[in-house]
């Protein structure tokens, strides 16, 4: 008798992105405490694996203005995750941080301390950039080109675990009463001499309780999924429908295989949205409904400003397309987001088509295709489908995003998360000193791709 798959469960904490709906009544502070310790908590009580923030370095910009959402802030990360870690007890900590603009050994100590602070429950989304506008932040500005930002990943993850695995797991055994010091034969000096960093010195910070906090990466593109499948332990994916994600699940299992990695070495979260309701009918009338409030008009004109690179508001956006071609020479009128396609074209011309075809105005066109993909239906339909993705091994589980802040994760606990425990397939409960490689089910010896000191 085969034992079923377990669903693995990670809560996004909602963004400064349109998936977010911010004119909801219920919806609070992007940066105030009291949001993200609701929504840590209801994670938690839900037994969610581990809470996950993104990280903003600077604020976005559309035609000279600062971005509407951004205005209110963009908190640090890491003090974040550190003052989470006082309020719950056996959630993971997650927060994404940039490889291209901060140096190893001070990231890495801060991961540590996390580690330390949590028992065990720190996880780190590693993400990269070569933007410059992002880089003005910094002193050494955009100084990587795009085929050099995975190169310094690689070495800074490799880097980071050095640092980590340079005290052995015993290597404290000072006792400050007397006065006398630890022994210095447990611990390592790195000397590390590489294209992209030069460290030397000892690692201030004795082994944490995982030995290396979670690595998480997002990389989609060719460049990003051979980091994942070289180094990540978790992979925060877009690819959300079924046919999609199982192509892959697959893709990655055989990068896998090519470095000499196990598939149970990582897992394959992939976010995604839901929409409950009592009957079909209803969560699907409720999906229209959030779907207009993601996407104002004023977001689907920007949204398409992006592509075209365009002052578009004369247009209307109960109207057709714009009958203009997007500005390929011109200074981009956006800065600070992400670009998900360099054939600005080709797109183009597949949105026009769409439209064309199916009489699509500009905020319906803008709402298929920027509005992310999810589950919509009935507590039981939604529990039953995540259970067949895990089942069926097209995904790991998923990373669930809520529509609202901090309120918009409740209903799924208190309704889907039941189901999934019945069927089998979800915990009950934590635990008990577990850590988050532990609570994922990930393999606990972290050495064996780090030459850790014997």
């Amino acid at each position: 008798m085969s034992t079923k798959r377990q669903v693995h469960l990670a809560a996004h904490f909602p963004g400064v992105n349109n998936t977010t709906v911010w004119s909801d009544d219920r919806a609070e502070s992007q940066i105030a405490f009291s949001s993200f310790e609701h929504f840590a908590k209801n994670a938690e009580r839900g037994y969610f694996d581990y809470l996950f923030l993104a990280e903003g370095l600077r604020l976005r910009e559309q035609k000279g203005r600062i971005h509407d959402l951004d205005v209110v802030g963009r908190p640090n990360t890491l003090a974040i995750l550190a003052a989470l870690a006082g309020i719950t007890e056996h959630i993971g900590l997650v927060g994404t941080l940039q490889t291209t603009f901060n140096e190893p050994l001070e990231l890495a100590k801060q991961l540590a301390t996390l580690d330390h602070l949590t028992d065990g429950r720190a996880g780190w989304n590693v993400v990269t950039s070569s933007d410059a506008f992002h880089g003005a932040n910094f002193r050494r500005g955009g100084f990587l080109d795009h085929a050099d930002r995975y190169t310094r990943a690689a070495e800074f993850i490799e880097l980071s675990r050095e640092l980590w695995d340079s005290w052995e797991s015993d290597a404290v055994v000072a006792d400050p009463a007397s006065g006398t010091y630890a022994d210095r034969s447990r611990i390592r000096d790195v000397d590390h001499h590489g294209p992209q960093f030069d460290v030397t010195g000892t690692f201030p910070v004795p082994r944490s309780p995982q030995g290396h906090p979670v690595i998480v990466q997002a990389g989609d593109s060719d460049e990003g999924r051979d980091l994942a499948a070289a180094h990540a332990e978790v992979i925060f994916s877009l690819h959300t429908e079924f046919d999609d994600a199982r192509a892959y699940h697959d893709d990655i299992t055989r990068r896998l295989e090519r470095v000499g990695r196990s598939k149970d070495a990582l897992h394959i979260l992939p976010a995604s949205t839901f929409v409950l309701g009592d009957t079909p009918d209803e969560a699907a009338e409720k999906a229209r409904a959030i779907q207009r409030a993601q996407v104002s008009p004023a977001t689907a004109v920007a949204f398409l400003e992006q592509v075209w690179n365009r002052d578009l508001s004369a247009y209307d956006v109960d109207g057709p397309l714009p009958d203009v071609e997007p500005d390929f020479e011109g200074t981009a009128i956006t800065r600070g987001r992400a670009r998900h396609t360099r054939d600005v074209p080709a797109l183009v011309r597949s949105w026009r088509d769409l439209a064309e075809a199916e009489h699509l105005s500009i905020r319906d066109l803008v709402i298929r295709v920027s509005t992310r993909g999810g589950f919509v239906g009935t507590p039981s339909h939604i529990a039953a489908e995540i259970d067949r993705y895990v089942q069926e091994r097209a995904t790991d589980g998923f990373v669930v995003v809520p529509h609202t802040n901090p309120y918009g994760l409740d209903e799924f606990v208190d309704t889907v998360v039941p189901l999934l425990q019945e069927r089998g397939v979800y915990r009950e409960s934590y635990e008990p000193g577990a850590t988050l490689r532990e609570t994922l089910g990930l393999p606990g010896d972290v050495t064996q791709r780090s030459g850790v000191l014997a």
